[in-house]
């Protein structure tokens, strides 16, 4: 009986809504919408539910419309207190590289046009220039993704060679993307030395063949291993490289441009310290601790640097105009010594308590259910110092009369989502990682989420 209460497809076509949509967009398409949702209530139908009428249908076929033609991904704001937080897209961009971004894709650019001379330039050209001024190497890189920085680098210089890696760096960093597995790809062979806990110089040493290409180091940025420990550091295993005429290449993770510990928390490996150290090539993200757009950074020595760019692999991982745009603004940042100011990741982590202690207490004010600030912690995520968190305040919410599941999922669904945690069946929302602009959008949605 059920089967027999299904509308047709003409009488949800008839629908005023759905008659709209085929005038709107192609027709056919909004057909094979309707005949995907009736199935759809067949299959609920089968497994014992009823049978919808036609405007039923004809909401969710409104509904499916809406959903598809969404831009994605939306602007969310994140209440978590995770400052590089992988699955909200990980560093939010400064002004100036929202603003540089926005006018490379506003009609033409100077992409790879030398305005001075009229001729063909390189795209690379700015960029290059401000990576070498700040990390002090030779020559620089940018790529899509730090990814396709190792294996573009790899591939280019170990190509039916060995690499020679501690095992307790041949590590998985996120993803699935683990080192042994680029080597693969990139046609090196991996040669892993030393033990999980503990790895000397004099591994590396042995290990030289003559068919050996590079020694890669690689930053255990996701984990840490403590205890009965020991690892080389780049300096000396630079001086192992050059006395074998062998190129250091090292993975420094996150790019850190700035001293963590000036931060209260650990120190994180700098570009500027590898190459101080003579790393051939050092290679890390843009859109982590940099706080730039998703980018693969590569600087060293430009013998070794031309040698990615001339590789056939370059243009497959080459870096687009907009993230190129937002790049080199937030690059221009440091030059200009206002990182910690303009860069939304640094001026996150520089927030002081007493800052973010007054701001959740502003939110406490504007609402009507129980709640309170607490003391908390804020971690920099995204892979970047691992274990490491930084004191933070929070606005505590109790759920009385509904669930915390049931709150979250109500903040996810407003019209800005709205991204919080739990802890201890309460929801908590950390100022830390929320900009100033979104207190109030932030608060229209969490009052609604929290009304019974």
């Amino acid at each position: 009986m059920q089967f027999r209460n299904l509308p047709s497809v003409d009488s949800v076509l008839a629908d005023k809504d759905v008659a709209a949509a085929t005038k709107s967009f192609d027709r056919d398409w909004v057909v094979d919408l309707v005949r995907e949702a009736l199935e759809s209530a067949r299959e609920q139908i089968r497994q014992g539910g009823n049978s919808p009428d036609a405007g039923h249908v004809a909401t969710s076929v409104c509904q499916r419309i809406d959903d598809i033609l969404r831009a994605e991904p939306r602007q969310v704001i994140n209440a978590t207190g995770v400052v590089i937080h992988t699955n909200l897209g990980r560093a939010p961009l400064s002004n100036a590289a929202i603003e540089a971004s926005n006018q490379a894709a506003q009609g033409y650019s100077n992409l790879e046009l030398d305005l001075g001379t009229g001729r063909r330039g390189s795209r690379q050209a700015q960029v290059q220039s401000l990576l070498v001024q700040i990390t002090g190497a030779e020559a620089a890189l940018a790529v899509n993704n730090n990814a396709s920085a190792m294996l573009l680098g790899l591939s280019a210089l170990a190509s039916g060679k060995e690499v020679v890696v501690s095992r307790s760096e041949a590590v998985e960093i996120g993803g699935g993307f683990r080192v042994p597995d680029v080597l693969r790809q990139s046609g090196g062979t991996l040669i892993d030395v030393g033990t999980t806990n503990r790895t000397y110089v004099r591994d590396y040493d042995d290990a030289v063949t003559e068919n050996t290409a590079a020694f890669l180091k690689v930053h255990a940025s996701n984990f840490r291993v403590e205890g009965f420990t020991a690892s080389v550091d780049t300096a000396d295993l630079v001086e192992v490289g050059v006395r074998r005429g062998i190129p250091v290449l090292h993975d420094v993770g996150s790019g850190s441009l700035l001293l963590t510990e000036k931060y209260g928390m650990a120190h994180e490996p700098t570009p500027q310290e590898s190459i101080k150290d003579g790393a051939g090539l050092v290679f890390f993200s843009g859109d982590k601790l940099l706080g730039g757009p998703q980018a693969g950074i590569v600087v060293g020595k430009k013998e070794l640097v031309d040698v990615l760019a001339r590789h056939p692999l370059a243009r497959a991982v080459r870096i687009d105009k907009l993230s190129l745009a937002s790049l080199t603004a937030t690059l221009a940042h440091y030059l200009k010594g206002e990182a910690e100011k303009e860069i939304p990741v640094w001026r996150m982590i520089s927030t002081p308590e007493a800052a973010l202690k007054k701001r959740a207490q502003s939110w406490q004010s504007g609402m009507e259910c129980p709640s309170s600030v607490e003391k908390s912690r804020s971690a920099v995520g995204g892979g970047s110092l691992p274990g490491e968190t930084l004191p933070s305040w929070v606005l505590s919410i109790d759920c009385q009369g509904t669930t915390p599941e049931e709150v979250m999922r109500r903040l996810r669904e407003s019209n800005t989502p709205v991204i919080a945690r739990i802890e201890e069946d309460r929801v908590l929302l950390d100022p830390r990682t929320v900009l100033p602009e979104e207190d109030a959008p932030l608060l229209d949605a969490l009052r609604s989420a929290v009304a019974n």
